[in-house]
Order: C-alpha cells, then sequence, then structure tokens
C-alpha cells in the first residue's frame, strides 16, 4: 500500500476501496492499454520524465495513469472540468497508486485553476490535456520561470481547436501531439463514446423517456453524429443545427431533419451541443423555447449556452433534483442540466472503459513517440503516423475476436500498378 502522504488535494482519502475496485472494473475492458502497460512496465521508455496531466478524474484515466508510471513516468494529474472528477478514483490513485492528484469534483473556478498550478508545479517533460487548459496556462506564463518541457498531448477536439489557433499565430512553444486527430480515438471514442455517454447522463440526470421527443443536437462532427444516431435509435425525432454546409448535407442524407437553431428552439424538447463554439444557443433560442424545454451540453466548455443571459433573463431560479436547474423564463420553464458543463461526466461516468481503450492507448503511445522524437520535431501540432493509428486497431481487433483478411501478394501487386485495368 502506498502512503497517504503522496502530494494531493483530493475529497477524501477513505474511499479508496471503492475507487480501486472501480478502477480494476475498467481496467478489465481495457485490453490494449494493458498489453502497452505490460510493455512500458519492461522497457521503461518514459523512465525519469515527468508527466503533468489535466483529464477527466475517471477509472479509465486512472489505468492511463497507471501505465504511465509502470512506463517510468513521475505523474501528476489534474481535472480537465469542475464537475467530472470520480473523489473515489482520486483517493485510490493516490494511497494505492502513489500517484499525485490534485481534483475534487464540484470545486469552484478558483481551485480548478490552482490544481492546474500544482499540476504545472510538477515540472512536467511532457503535458497531456484534455481541453488545453494546462498548455495555455504555461503559455501565459512562458518565460517566467525555467521549465523542461519537450512537448504535450491533447485529448479533445477543442483543445486540438485552441492549439492549431497558437500554431497558426506563432505562439505554441513546444510541440504537441493532437490525439484526438488519430483514428482509433475521433471515430470512436467521439462517436461511439460521447453517443452513448451523453444520453446516459441526461437520463441519470432527468430520468425522462427519449421516445417520441424532439432532440435538437446542435453540431454534426463525431459527437454530434453519435448523440443523433443514439437518440434515433431510442425513438426520438432528431433535429441537427449545423454551419458547415457538408456536415449539413450528410446529417441530412442520414435522415435527421436539419434547420437554423432559430427553428428548431421553437419545437425542440431536448437541446444537446456539441460544437466547440460560444453561444450556440442564445438569448434568443431561450425567448422562442417551449415550457418544459431541457438544455445540456456534451462540449468541453459551458460556454456553448449563453448562461448568463438566461440567468438575466429569468425571474426565479431552482435546483429540482441534481445537476438540474429550473428556470423561469415569462412563465416558462426552462431546465438547464449540469451548470451547462459537460453532461456526461458530471451526471454520468464519461465514455465506457472498452473504447477509451483505445484513445489511452494512443495518449500512452504519443508520451513514447514525444520521447523518442523530441529532437526533431517543431513546435507544431502533430498527429501520431498511421502506423501506431492502426497498430491499436489491430490490438482492440485482436481483443474483441475479430479477424480480417490480408492482401495476397497478387493483389498487392495489383494495386500497386498502374498498367492493369479492366
Amino acid at each position: 500500500m502506498i502512503s497517504a502522504s503522496v502530494k494531493c488535494d483530493i475529497k477524501d482519502i477513505k474511499l479508496s476501496a471503492l475507487g480501486k475496485k472501480r478502477i480494476e472494473w475498467a481496467a478489465k475492458d481495457m485490453p490494449v492499454l494493458s498489453l502497452i502497460a505490460s510493455r512500458f512496465e519492461k522497457e521503461k521508455p518514459l523512465k525519469n520524465y515527468r508527466v503533468s496531466a489535466c483529464l477527466h478524474v475517471t477509472s479509465e484515466t486512472a489505468n492511463l495513469m497507471i501505465t504511465l508510471k509502470k512506463g517510468g513516468a513521475d505523474v501528476a494529474l489534474c481535472a480537465s472540468n469542475p464537475l467530472s472528477t470520480q473523489d473515489d478514483i482520486a483517493a485510490s490513485l493516490v494511497k494505492d497508486y502513489g500517484i499525485k492528484v490534485f481534483a475534487i469534483k464540484g470545486e469552484d473556478t478558483k481551485t480548478y485553476y490552482s490544481h492546474i498550478k500544482s499540476a504545472i508545479d510538477h515540472r512536467p517533460h511532457i503535458t497531456m490535456d484534455d481541453g488545453a487548459d494546462v498548455i495555455s496556462s504555461i503559455h501565459k506564463q512562458w518565460g517566467k520561470e525555467e521549465n523542461n518541457i519537450i512537448g504535450g498531448t491533447e485529448e479533445t477536439t477543442t483543445g486540438v481547436i485552441r492549439l492549431k489557433a497558437m500554431q497558426k499565430d506563432g505562439a505554441l512553444k513546444y510541440p504537441v501531439i493532437a490525439v484526438n486527430d488519430s483514428m482509433t480515438k475521433h471515430m470512436f471514442d467521439n462517436r461511439y463514446g460521447t453517443g452513448q455517454s451523453t444520453l446516459d447522463g441526461i437520463m441519470r440526470a432527468t430520468n425522462i423517456l427519449f421516445a417520441g421527443r424532439t432532440v435538437v443536437v446542435a453540431g454534426y462532427g463525431w459527437c454530434g453524429r453519435g448523440v443523433a444516431m443514439r437518440a434515433r435509435g431510442m425513438g426520438a425525432n432528431v433535429i441537427v443545427t449545423e454551419i458547415d454546409e457538408i456536415k449539413a448535407l450528410e446529417a441530412a442524407m442520414d435522415g435527421f431533419m436539419v434547420m437554423p437553431m432559430d427553428a428548431a428552439a421553437k419545437i425542440g424538447d431536448i437541446f444537446i451541443t456539441l460544437t466547440g463554439d460560444i453561444n450556440v444557443i442564445d438569448e434568443k433560442h431561450f425567448s422562442l423555447m417551449k415550457d418544459g424545454a431541457i438544455v445540456s451540453n456534451s462540449g468541453h466548455f459551458n460556454v456553448e449556452i449563453n448562461i448568463p443571459a438566461l440567468r438575466k433573463m429569468s425571474s426565479k431560479r431552482r435546483e429540482v433534483r441534481p445537476f438540474v436547474e429550473e428556470y423561469e423564463v415569462k412563465g416558462k420553464k426552462i431546465y438547464l442540466l449540469a451548470e451547462g458543463r459537460l453532461i456526461n461526466l458530471a451526471a454520468a461516468e464519461g465514455h465506457p472503459a472498452s473504447v477509451m481503450d483505445m484513445s489511452f492507448a494512443n495518449q500512452s503511445l504519443a508520451s513514447e513517440y514525444m520521447i523518442k522524437n523530441s529532437s526533431s520535431l517543431e513546435n507544431k501540432v502533430y498527429t501520431l503516423p498511421d502506423a501506431i493509428d492502426r497498430e491499436i486497431a489491430r490490438l482492440k481487433l485482436s481483443a474483441m475476436g475479430v479477424k480480417i483478411d490480408k492482401l495476397t501478394q497478387e493483389q498487392k501487386k495489383y494495386l500497386a500498378s498502374w498498367q492493369e485495368g479492366t
């Protein structure tokens, strides 16, 4: 057993026993990460490197932290969202695995950023983000103190958008691998993980029936696709709102109704934002909503819903259930879930372990890749090599017992040739 004297700021170390069971439960559905952990334990590719991770503190993340530690890394973890921490997991990581954790579910903004500072004070060689809060905080004080950073990784779409903006402006001070851009991450985590966990969070918070309801999905990226697909599967009538012509066309040809938010606001029962942009649901939309509308967000930050406008418009506000606030607006009641934060992590447990298995396989291998190639990488946003992506897919298929065909030499020759036609 690890001493509880490990540096930390968590809710209660006594929650560790439950947390350890949940970490072990998640591990059984993470065979790819387990294989990587076994190799890391033998080879120690991260030995003498410090990693500061700003991720959702869940049972799946715990298994990533354990993998990094087995690889030799000295790890510190803080939360990437004030409501996403599972306090029992944080306790177990500290007590049972000796990992520094700075995260408490429901922490206020001041505490949230103090925990990010604690992770930065770990003086990392590698940063690991979900939303780019650590890297942006480091860049705001760049040059004021010495650092040892060789690179970083980024987990989510919103963070990648921020980092690419930094690169474009010439502001990025070290290379970052956009883990989110790996095919084995965004095609599966974003679509199947977000699709299932978002509806899970809404149902846990509200206990509503989706069948027969009109669900408005704002954004038809991989996350939006997953939510729209799952909502339809549960019997909902699904409307998609978009600003991208190609994605809007895709949604329409996938069989969903597509219209502007101004029109959708009048008829929606449940609203889910997944865009990464600000004020997707704005003051004018609240005015158009019908009585009893439910508003939620599954994008990284709570800025997608204009909550200050909703508060200003409302005459009354009260909590009617955990994670459900009732706002009275001109005689109508509008229900905001989880303060507009990530509903799947605030009110539920986030993505299932089997899909995070691939995402965190990407994170662990990205760290190894960064160490091996740091001298040749520029201050840019990179994607993991296709060979690593495909190896993760191969391992996942093997774990699932799925076999696929292989090209014959004749087929390889044909595909590589231009001389042969029909």
